[in-house]
């Protein structure tokens, strides 16, 4: 990941947990529950919910160290 942006590889590691998730919960739900699941689950740590509150943060942060002369 070298070169990405500190928001890039948040989110990389955070879809990658996302995903694991919701593998789990399809497995161990019916269909129409895991929909439900799903829906929710992204709302709160998908681009509407969590990576929206943390992508200016993390913008901010890494402008900060670049401002610094740290990367």
């Amino acid at each position: 990941m070298v070169g990405a942006s500190l928001y890039q590889v948040v989110t990389t590691l955070l879809n990658a947990r996302k995903n694991r998730v919701l593998l789990i919960a399809q497995a161990s739900l019916p269909e129409h529950q895991y929909q439900a699941f799903k829906k929710l689950f992204l709302d709160e740590f998908g681009e509407r919910g969590l990576e929206k509150e943390l992508k200016p943060l993390l913008i901010e942060k890494q402008h900060g160290m670049a401002r610094n002369g740290r990367e």
